[in-house]
């Protein structure tokens, strides 16, 4: 029996709960984990509003990141043993393998032994925003040293993650964030330059900030009507590659630049990513390279007890971290 985290309707955070269950053991290719720790997404408050791209299918579970240690491995795994410290690869559906408790199943080709000084807080907040900025910015857009790239919603941990990824490489990472109240902060962490997206206008602080060529590439989770100065200050040949629709607003299509410059405007998952063996490889390497040698840090907003899931969730969904999420077991 373990505690886990499940919700029986659609809603608000109110409806996750905790419950005692009978957790099975592990398949055949399965690797089931005590979790130490878990790391928060917005897609898992999506799942539970019903407005994400997966299903919930009653009593439902939910989660895409875990770190803790092995405890039972299933027929024909092997690589990792029962005590040994590892986090997950995000799964491609939540529902099928959810992380939200004591203990958890993945296939066995998730799991992957993270650095030991890492620490399960920050393995667990380690594999989703990693993955998502490296498929997008190295393995779709290819950005190479001394390029700019302008990074959308910069604060969350995807942003940060993407700011970590171009530093890495050599790339130059202009963050846009809402208000300047964390313009400190994205500098700190190694953004090249910050706009304030409410205060500012786009285009003509890229204008300044990127020089008259403009930039090749930007990575948006946000859509709306910042659409078409981020269009217009991209330089001919870029790609904008949108990952999310934070913006309450339409998105129009800046039909002009994309005419005018030849623009690729490409909508990006992170499961093109987890699908593919070969990608999955070069991206996990890249991270766990990262990671040792400490060019790339998690950036941990808050922290809550297991016990506090629905505060947690709460948290998320007030847009006012700056970070990841975690939550301890």
């Amino acid at each position: 029996m373990a505690r886990v985290v499940r919700f029986h309707r659609l809603g608000g955070p109110e409806v996750l709960q905790i419950e005692t269950v009978n957790v099975p053991p592990p398949a055949r290719g399965e690797v089931q984990i005590r979790v130490k720790a878990l790391g928060l997404n917005r897609a898992e408050a999506l799942l539970r509003a019903g407005t994400y791209i997966e299903t919930a299918t009653f009593p439902s579970g939910l989660g895409l990141e875990a770190a803790g240690t092995v405890e039972v491995v299933g027929e024909d795994v092997t690589g990792v043993m029962p005590g040994e410290a590892v986090s997950i690869v995000p799964p491609v559906s939540m529902v099928r393998w959810p992380a939200y408790g004591e203990l958890a199943t993945f296939p066995a080709e998730l799991v992957v032994k993270h650095p030991s000084e890492l620490g399960f807080e920050a393995a667990a907040a380690a594999w989703m925003q990693y993955l998502t900025a490296f498929g997008a910015l190295v393995d779709i857009a290819g950005l190479g040293r001394g390029e700019a790239v302008v990074i959308t919603a910069a604060s969350s941990s995807v942003g940060l993650a993407a700011i970590q990824i171009a530093n890495r490489i050599g790339a130059r990472p202009i963050a846009v964030t809402r208000s300047s109240i964390k313009r400190r902060s994205l500098l700190d962490v190694g953004a090249a330059d910050v706009i304030a997206s409410t205060e500012q206008d786009i285009r003509s602080r890229l204008q300044d900030t990127a020089g008259s060529d403009g930039v090749r590439v930007v990575f948006d989770a946000v859509g709306g009507p910042a659409f078409e100065p981020l269009t217009a200050a991209m330089t001919p040949g870029g790609i904008l590659i949108e990952y999310g629709g934070l913006s309450p607003e339409p998105t129009p299509f800046p039909l002009f630049h994309v005419l005018s410059k030849s623009l690729i405007l490409r909508g990006y998952l992170v499961h093109e990513i987890l699908r593919d063996p070969a990608r999955l490889a070069r991206a996990k390497a890249f991270i766990l390279d990262g990671l040792s040698d400490g060019t790339l840090k998690p950036i941990i907003a808050r922290t809550f007890p297991f016990e506090e899931i629905v505060e947690a969730h709460r948290f998320l969904e007030s847009n006012t971290q700056f970070g990841k999420i975690v939550v301890t077991i």
